[in-house]
C-alpha cells in the first residue's frame, strides 16, 4: 500500500466553475487560464473539462503544443510572448497568438519568414510595471505593429494589481482609455477578480483563472462564498499515529504548540514536501473524521499533527481533509500567509493524483 495522502481533482467542478465565468461576463469571449499546469491541477488532465472555452490562455511553449497535440483546434494565447526570435517558426507552425510587449519582439516579428500572419495581443502597462508599454508608447507600437505583414488580428491587453478592490481599477482604466484613444481595437483586460466584480472591464475578451479552479482571487473565500465557485482540488490523508500527551508537553520541531491538559494529538501523512504549507501557524483549519479541528505544532517535511478534542472517535486511519470542499484552500493559504495560488502550484510530484 502506497502512503495515504491523495489529491483529487473535480472534472465537474472545473465545468461548473467555467459557467459560472461565463455567467459573469456573457457578452465576452473568454480565455481559459491553464498557465502553471493548469494552476497545479495538471493541464493534460483538465483541458477538456473547459472545452467550452473560447481559447487557452498559458506561458509555456511545451503546455501549447500538448494542447494542439491533443486536439484542440481553437486560440491559444501566450501571455508572455515569445522569448527569443528563433520560437516565432514554432508559433507559426502551431498558429499561436503572442503577447508583445516589447520593441524587440516587434523586431523580431519585422524579421520572421512565417507562413501566415500571427495574432498579436499588445501589451500595455497600465500600472502594474512589469510588462507592458507605457499608455504614451502604445499608439506608436500598434501602428508599427500594424503595418507589419506577419501581424494579423491585434488585440489591446492589460492587466490589474488591485481589480479585487473595488477602486482597484479606476486609475488603470484610465490609463487604458488614454492609451487607446483612437485606435479602433478589441480589449482583453480583466482578470478573475474583474471578472467576477468589474463588469465595465470585460469588453471583447476576459481571462480568468483562479476562478475556475473554485478559490477566491483576493485570497478570501468570503469574497466568493456566494459566487457559487466550486473547489476543483481536494487534498487528502489520513491518521497514521495518535499520541495521548500530558500537560507541558510540546509537539513537533522547536515544541511550537505545548499541551495545556491531558490531550490527544492525531499524526497525518503530508507535509511540506507534500506542498502544505510549512509555515502553517497553529490553528490552521483541518478537517478530521467529518469534524473541523486544527493543526498544532511544527509542519514537517512529510507530517502535520492536529488537535484530536473535537473529535475524540478519531483514530488510525481516520480520514482527513487538508483542503477542498469543508476546508477552502484559500483558509488555510490565509493562515499560512500566503494564497491559494501557491498551494494549488506547490503540489508536490509525490502526492498521487486521481481525477473524478
Amino acid at each position: 500500500m502506497s502512503r495515504p495522502i491523495v489529491a483529487t481533482i473535480d472534472t465537474s467542478a472545473l465545468r461548473h466553475n467555467l459557467a459560472v465565468a461565463r455567467q459573469a461576463a456573457p457578452h465576452s469571449r473568454l480565455w481559459s487560464v491553464v498557465k502553471a499546469n493548469a494552476y497545479g491541477h495538471g493541464i493534460d488532465r483538465v483541458w477538456q473539462s473547459f472545452s467550452d472555452t473560447d481559447g487557452f490562455a498559458l506561458l509555456n511553449l511545451e503546455e501549447a503544443i500538448l494542447l494542439r497535440e491533443r486536439g484542440w483546434k481553437k486560440p491559444i494565447l501566450l501571455l508572455e510572448g515569445f522569448f527569443h526570435a528563433d520560437e516565432l517558426p514554432i508559433l507559426d507552425r502551431y498558429r499561436l497568438t503572442t503577447s508583445v510587449h516589447s520593441n524587440w519582439q516587434i523586431q523580431a516579428l519585422a524579421k520572421a519568414k512565417l507562413s501566415a500572419p500571427l495574432d498579436i495581443y499588445l501589451k500595455m502597462n497600465s500600472g502594474m510595471n512589469r510588462l507592458g508599454f507605457q499608455p504614451e508608447q502604445v499608439n506608436h507600437a500598434w501602428h508599427k505593429l500594424r503595418g507589419l505583414e506577419n501581424v494579423g488580428e491585434m488585440t489591446l491587453m492589460a492587466h490589474f494589481a488591485e481589480a479585487e478592490t473595488s477602486q482597484g481599477i479606476t486609475e488603470p482604466m484610465k490609463r487604458i482609455d488614454h492609451a487607446a484613444e483612437g485606435l479602433d481595437c478589441p480589449r482583453s483586460l480583466a482578470n478573475s477578480a474583474a471578472t467576477l466584480w468589474h463588469r465595465e472591464t470585460h469588453y471583447h475578451w476576459v481571462r480568468p483563472g483562479i476562478i475556475l479552479y473554485g478559490a477566491s482571487p483576493s485570497g478570501k473565500w468570503q469574497d466568493v462564498a456566494s459566487s457559487g465557485l466550486q473547489p476543483a482540488m481536494t487534498l487528502n490523508s489520513e491518521l497514521i499515529a495518535v499520541q495521548t500527551l500530558k500537560g507541558g508537553d510540546g509537539v513537533g520541531y522547536g515544541a511550537r504548540y505545548r499541551a495545556a491538559g491531558e490531550q490527544r494529538i492525531g499524526v497525518v501523512a503530508c507535509g511540506y514536501a507534500d506542498g502544505y504549507p510549512r509555515h502553517a501557524p497553529n490553528g490552521t483549519p483541518v478537517w478530521v473524521d467529518g469534524v473541523r479541528t486544527q493543526v498544532v505544532g511544527a509542519v514537517s517535511m512529510d507530517m502535520i499533527t492536529v488537535d484530536l478534542t473535537p473529535c475524540p472517535q478519531a483514530g488510525i486511519g481516520s480520514q482527513v481533509e487538508l483542503w477542498g470542499n469543508n476546508v477552502k484552500i484559500d483558509e488555510v493559504a490565509e493562515a499560512a500567509g500566503t494564497v491559494g495560488y501557491e498551494l494549488m502550484c506547490a503540489l508536490a510530484p509525490r502526492v498521487p493524483v486521481q481525477v473524478s
